[in-house]
């Protein structure tokens, strides 16, 4: 049977780290004397570190100081989830648990840092589901571009068109469709996503839920 593979968002679709994202980054840019809003960590959330950074201090902000600020806002967030920890979103060990034992193979593609990746990973000690991660270091460009599927589709060996992604956002839906892949929408950060299949949380779909999307062969 050829091999299908589900492609996971991280923050927003496995766990909800959203809060400690907005702590590391409010607290590192007002040692820097910037006050940054609610709204603007909305905004911008779940964006590459280098566009966030740009889009808050300046398009000509110099690498340097790109690389600077972000690498302090991440060794921040990871000492929050090390020290506060961290729990999966409803129903997401039960479908990576079921999925692996249905033989999917499974891959994270997230703009996340691969360090916070591996920390996230630890901490939950679910590391083993997956066969593949992409993090921010190994793209080019952030979603909407489809680059981070396709790339972790080569990584699981299967086609796109036998993957299917979930995601949280509508960033992330516009890639998955653009890198010709079937998409699961979580409501957990955005009222509406333009998603094949959606549902409240990942413990409301329904138990064929992958299947109808790329069904086995006979």
């Amino acid at each position: 049977m050829p091999p299908r593979a589900v492609i996971w968002d991280l923050d927003g679709t496995l766990v909800d780290s959203r809060a400690y994202h907005w702590r590391a980054w409010r607290e590192t840019l007002a040692a820097l004397g910037y006050s940054l809003t609610y709204e603007q960590f909305l905004a911008t959330f779940g964006w590459r570190n280098e566009e966030i950074l740009r889009q808050l201090l300046g398009p000509d902000l110099p690498e340097e100081a790109v690389a600077r600020i972000a690498a302090a806002k991440e060794r921040r967030y990871r000492a929050l989830v090390q020290s506060e920890g961290l729990t999966l979103l409803p129903g997401a060990r039960l479908w990576l648990e079921r999925l692996h034992r249905a033989g999917w193979r499974q891959a994270l593609a997230t703009s996340a840092p691969r360090q916070n990746v591996e920390t996230i990973l630890a901490v939950l000690g679910i590391g083993a589901y997956f066969q593949a991660t992409v993090c921010a270091e190994d793209v080019q460009r952030g979603k909407p571009d489809p680059e981070i599927f396709l790339r972790a589709a080569v990584r699981l060996g299967v086609p796109p068109a036998r993957c299917v992604v979930v995601e949280d956002a509508p960033a992330g839906v516009e890639a998955a469709r653009r890198a010709g892949m079937r998409v699961v929408g979580v409501l957990t950060s955005h009222p509406h996503l333009d998603a094949d299949l959606v549902a409240p949380t990942l413990a409301d779909l329904p138990p064929d839920a992958f299947d109808r999307l790329v069904p086995p062969d006979p």
